[in-house]
């Protein structure tokens, strides 16, 4: 009690001498942030990106009791206690921050939350913690609690451009506030410490894990029964849709862009602070790769392939600029991305990195040979015996025979003999940061991966081992016309150019006279079919030398498409058409032959 005195008079002493610190009783005169403004490669404006765009303000009495128990138990549960500022709370606080050098920990009250908001950077410092808790007393004392309450429910950031309860509760639940239930409460809560991360568009599994959290608290100080708890946690989650960016242009590409701007300057930066926005994306290329995607949909339907979804990604190798992103069928019936957010298991489409990663060893070519034969690997207290697709073996062939007809057998006994570590090294390298053990099973892609990184892994080998970082941000300025970020490629030599050369000649087999053969085009095309063993995810990923495309088809529910799904049969028929579209004018080029290297020498 002591300590919590000392900090508390000590706090008020410090109110007198910050004397420039905002007058919080021009809150009720806030005025709108300026807006950050998205365009195509061209000029064309996509999207308008505002703090302001998506807020209805709704009174206390019309915001579900459920949710303001939720909120408060969450972020604040002596707030109708204290006087601004919780003295235990900031007390451990400081003392943390002290011993750690730094700000560590926050101890804000929901009133502190509110004026660092409204009034203060987000930059967290121990000059700016106390001057939350200055501008919090000088609050509580023009304000009443049920006041600051109203305005911070009506005020706070719930994720997807959703500012508001009112706004958030509709497009989580398609409900308004004052209709939320327990559970729907205790998981809108859990979202604002980190309402991207903890979405349940994004991640029912992490959004379910905060909601418990919170049902907890809200347990914990008696303010619902055990039974409201259970019954809580076997409630179903019925969710409504994103409703960010409605109206806006090509909302796959301003979500994502919006996504990697926040990343990288801070949400705040994205919503308040006017970027003038260039992406890599051309409209026009966009809208055709949109209504290819939807063609091709309607077609699988008629295959009967139900509820499926296409993901597609095309990025020019040599910049490794993404030159058109479709995240789903229809973005009006569902913004989420699979292109950037789905991690789907790439079945064969994963073999090429373990056969780079043999070629890079200098003692595998193209030609060299493996033999397609039973064997057994000790898996636990039990035997793996792998198997191929089609259950038969055809002995010894060479790889580029054993990737173009898609074998499983010769792919495992090649990353055992390169060592699996080495094939993850390789994906990494690559850009593909899922978690991936070294297991035996490994090489037939048993991970998951999203078309985004399939794209660029398959676009660096296409740019014989040049690699930039993907992206689809060419340039962002302020409103006054000076540079925040510029996205001009910066390439570095990643792999080995003989080694990529030689996946990419293999991988001209698989086009020409393997499981590709739906892929192939009027000029030289490398790429792989991607089928796994349930049928849950199709894919073909292929090149030219000027531009390198993704497409994946697969259900949301992770269900079995149709027993005689493959990637070969029904999704290099949708790459080969949008390859066609893209590439009209472009002329043809030949790859770069492995004899244009130095092959590596054996290790």
């Amino acid at each position: 009690m002591l300590t919590s005195s000392i900090v508390a008079g000590g706090l008020v002493g410090l109110a007198i001498s910050f004397r420039n610190l905002p007058d919080v009783r021009q809150l009720r005169n806030f005025l709108p942030s300026e807006t950050t403004y998205i365009y195509d490669i061209k000029g064309k404006l996509l999207a308008s990106v505002h703090g302001e765009a998506n807020r209805e303000v709704v009174p206390l009495d019309r915001i579900s009791p459920n949710l303001k128990r939720a909120v408060l138990a969450s972020e604040d549960g002596h707030f109708y206690s204290h006087h601004g500022i919780n003295p235990t709370g900031v007390g451990r606080a400081i003392v943390v921050n002290a011993v750690a050098g730094g700000v560590k920990e926050g101890g804000s009250t929901i009133t502190m939350q509110l004026v660092k908001n409204l009034f203060l950077s987000q930059k967290r410092a121990i000059t700016r913690k106390l001057a939350e808790a200055v501008l919090a007393i000088r609050l509580e004392q023009i304000l009443t609690k049920d006041q600051i309450l109203e305005m911070y429910l009506n005020q706070v950031y719930w994720g997807h451009n959703n500012y508001g309860v009112q706004t958030a509760a509709r497009s989580y639940f398609d409900k308004s506030a004052e209709n939320l239930t327990i559970a729907e409460s205790a998981m809108m809560a859990g979202l604002i410490q980190a309402p991207e991360e903890f979405s349940p568009f994004a991640s029912m599994k992490l959004a379910k894990q905060k909601q418990k959290e919170v049902l907890g608290r809200m347990l914990e100080l008696k303010w619902i029964t055990q039974q409201e708890y259970d019954d809580a946690l076997k409630q179903e989650i019925k969710l409504g849709r994103i409703r960010s960016f409605q109206g806006s242009a090509l909302p796959y590409v301003s979500n994502t862009v919006s996504q990697e701007l926040a990343k990288k300057f801070g949400r705040d930066a994205l919503l308040k602070g006017g970027m003038r926005v260039q992406t890599t994306v051309d409209a026009k290329f966009q809208i055709m790769a949109e209504d290819t995607v939807k063609k091709w949909h309607n077609s699988l339907l008629e295959q009967g392939l139900y509820k499926n979804q296409i993901a597609l990604v095309a990025i020019d190798p040599r910049t490794h600029f993404v030159k058109a992103l479709v995240g789903g069928v229809d973005s009006k019936v569902s913004e989420f991305n699979r292109a950037t957010q789905a991690q789907r298991q790439p079945g064969s489409s994963f073999k090429p990195f373990v056969y780079y990663t043999a070629f890079a060893t200098g003692k595998y070519t193209p030609d060299s040979t493996v033999d397609d034969s039973p064997v057994s690997y000790r898996d636990g207290n039990g035997w793996y015996y792998p198997r191929n697709y089609d259950g038969s073996f055809r002995g010894p062939m060479p790889i580029r025979t054993a990737l173009a007809q898609s074998r499983n057998i010769p792919v495992i006994k090649i990353g055992k003999a390169v060592g699996m570590s080495k094939v993850i090294e390789t994906c990494r390298t690559l850009g593909i940061m899922s978690p991936m053990e070294p297991v035996t099973s490994l090489p037939l892609g048993a991970i998951g991966v999203t078309p985004l990184e399939m794209a660029s892994a398959y676009a660096t080998f296409a740019n014989y081992g040049w690699q930039s970082s993907p992206t689809i941000i060419a340039r962002v300025t302020d409103s006054s016309g000076n540079v925040l970020l510029d996205n001009t490629p910066k390439p570095q030599l990643v792999l080995d150019p003989w080694a990529a050369a030689a996946i990419i000649d293999t991988m001209q087999t698989v086009v020409n006279s393997g499981t590709g053969k739906a892929a192939a085009l009027d000029r030289p095309v490398a790429g792989k079919t991607g089928t796994t063993s349930s049928e849950k995810d199709i894919w073909f990923v292929g090149t030219v030398p000027q531009l390198t495309t993704a497409v994946w088809v697969g259900r949301d529910d992770n269900r079995q498409l149709a027993s005689s799904a493959t990637g070969g049969g029904m999704v290099a028929p949708i790459w080969k058409d949008f390859m066609t579209k893209a590439l009209k004018g472009v002329p043809v080029e030949k790859f770069k032959s492995p004899s244009q290297f130095p092959r590596p020498k054996s290790n």
